[in-house]
């Protein structure tokens, strides 16, 4: 009876992953079906945590993080948790040998929404990779299934792509950040003076992000490869939006693809994978 106890709970993070982002979830399911489980498990655990610091006010979101994260570290030492979350994340973290420094420094990134509001330099860079890289790293761990070699070969390019849809995310949502939160992400950004010199040079970093993380996804397993281009086809369209509009657009309202547009865009970048034209 553990199989269905873990498949109920694998079940579990692919609903949320389903709920909370249509993105992801579509570039999920063209995955080989060996894949699919395993990165809703990661995705389910990481959207919960993130949860706890931008959504669950009046509530100790301190103390909430602080249990959810001891938590975590009892269900992969004891290989189990009534949490269905923990407890399918568990199962791919020792399935897979994800590191604990992993872990450990995307728990620390969500504690730092609770103590920052403006990020300089160094905390956003420290914010990003442990916010964004460090999950494209989890889900390459189970990508590349112990390849070492593959696996390494593959890091950089990974945290490239996690970093370029964490900075599209936070232009995306400049304004529910700095109205619901008080928080701006970019450096030396004032939200209320924020400049059209101030998108270019953000648009520009996104850009050199964008084009070192696609050498990575076309080297990535072919079970996974149109999966994760698809993600990428998805971020790009938004990217484009958001460079195609004004500063004060982007400062003002929440630019997105719709669902209709997913829809092409993964029926045209099916043609251009059947045609290995990634």
């Amino acid at each position: 009876m553990m199989s269905l106890f873990n498949s109920t709970c694998m079940e579990c993070s692919q609903l949320i992953t389903q709920r909370y982002s249509t993105s992801f979830s579509m570039g999920i399911k063209v995955f080989d079906k060996a894949y699919r489980a395993s990165i809703y498990a990661i995705y389910g655990f990481v959207r919960f945590a993130d949860e706890i610091v931008d959504t669950f006010h009046g509530h100790d979101k301190a103390e909430l993080l602080q249990r959810f994260k001891a938590d975590t570290y009892r269900a992969i030492e004891e290989g189990i948790s009534l949490n269905p979350v923990l407890h399918s994340f568990q199962l791919v973290v020792n399935q897979y040998m994800i590191e604990r420094e992993l872990i450990d420094a995307f728990l620390y990134s969500m504690e730092m929404d609770l103590h920052h509001h403006q990020y300089e330099d160094h905390l956003y860079q420290e914010y990003i990779y442990g916010s964004a890289e460090v999950v494209g790293l989890m889900c390459l761990r189970v990508w590349t299934n112990g390849d070492e070699l593959q696996y390494q070969s593959l890091k950089a390019p990974a945290r490239s792509l996690g970093a370029a849809f964490q900075k599209i995310n936070f232009l995306r949502d400049m304004k529910s950040d700095f109205d619901e939160r008080g928080r701006v992400y970019f450096p030396g950004v004032d939200f209320r003076n924020f400049s059209e010199e101030d998108k270019l040079k953000i648009e520009s970093d996104i850009k050199a992000d964008f084009d070192h993380a696609y050498t990575g996804i076309v080297q990535l397993p072919k079970g996974v490869r149109f999966g994760v281009y698809l993600a990428y086809v998805y971020y790009t369209k938004l990217f484009q939006k958001i460079r195609n509009s004004p500063a004060h657009e982007v400062q003002k309202q929440r630019i997105r693809v719709h669902d209709g547009r997913k829809v092409a865009l993964l029926l045209s970048s099916a043609v251009r994978n059947s045609l290995n034209l990634l």
